[in-house]
């Protein structure tokens, strides 16, 4: 399988993942031409299940969703999130198997402990570095293919147990075999220069509007020495603001129409959705021209 992150890395080229919060959203990020997107488990837990990130969705549950989404953006390679493997050793090996096998492209683990949260909210607990170490070593053996889906390292240690002992962590998960490292929400610019210059393993920078860390375009993120950057919640936001706007506007208007509240075009959006497919498949099989 063509990884194209893996082939971005080698050339050096900054790549640049939105975060997809549900299907909708991942058809118009492959209509934008997005080649890397990233499968947030905050975001596909909310949208699909309504729940939040705090290790309440399964393995098996996420599986699905990251499976969905890869089917959905096609050749568009797949960031995805992974919590913390699941639950042990044994866990992350089948887990590692099972994203491997549904085409993702990079897959990404974090040093919390069970359950987890959200990496920007308060009460976050660390793993001893040691059975994070093992948790990457066994999921760079457990893939089929060694030059196809990366393994991503994150740790979560800053908040935790502060900065210098989250740049120990990051270089003992890069030694243990990572192939990107994400050390998640540095405080400032200095912080975040600091860590890229820290290691000799690609650095994975978190854009989560309103969480901790600042806001930067993809240039001030490459010269700060990042190599990619996933932007996990803009989608989401963006899209809750909107439906947020339509239904205070439906409920106190008593209509879906207003000139300040844009729609997305409703015919083009079937379209970009697979309803030509289903139109040629019927002018096919059912020998009629379909009534649009």
């Amino acid at each position: 399988m063509s990884n194209v992150l893996r082939a971005k890395l080698a050339a050096g080229e900054f790549f640049l993942a939105p975060g997809l919060h549900d299907m909708m959203a991942a058809r118009l990020a492959r209509e934008q031409g997005f080649d890397v997107v990233y499968g947030s488990g905050y975001w596909l837990t909310a949208s699909c299940y309504g729940l939040p990130d705090a290790g309440i969705a399964t393995y098996t549950q996420m599986l699905e969703r990251m499976t969905t989404l890869k089917r959905t953006v096609g050749d568009t390679a797949v960031i995805a999130d992974a919590d913390t493997g699941y639950g042990g050793l044994l866990n992350v090996h089948h887990t590692v198997r099972g994203y491997e096998a549904a085409g993702i492209a990079a897959i990404q683990l974090e040093d919390q402990e069970f359950p987890k949260r959200c990496g920007h909210m308060e009460g976050k607990r660390v793993i001893p570095i040691e059975d994070m170490v093992d948790k990457i070593r066994v999921a760079c053996d457990a893939r089929q293919d060694p030059d196809g889906m990366l393994v991503i390292a994150r740790t979560d240690a800053i908040a935790v147990e502060g900065f210098d002992a989250a740049l120990r962590r990051a270089e003992a998960y890069g030694k243990a075999g990572a192939d990107i490292l994400f050390i998640e929400a540095p405080a400032n610019q200095d912080q975040m220069r600091i860590l890229c210059g820290g290691s000799d393993k690609p650095m994975l920078a978190n854009m989560a509007d309103g969480g901790k860390t600042p806001i930067l375009a993809a240039d001030e993120l490459r010269d700060l020495g990042y190599a990619g950057a996933i932007f996990p919640a803009s989608t989401g936001l963006a899209a809750n603001a909107a439906v947020d706007r339509m239904l205070r506007n439906l409920k106190e208007r008593g209509t879906s129409v207003n000139p300040d509240i844009p729609l997305y075009d409703f015919q083009y959006f079937g379209r970009i959705n697979g309803f030509d497919e289903v139109y040629a498949f019927e002018a096919k099989w059912l020998g009629r021209d379909p009534v649009r």
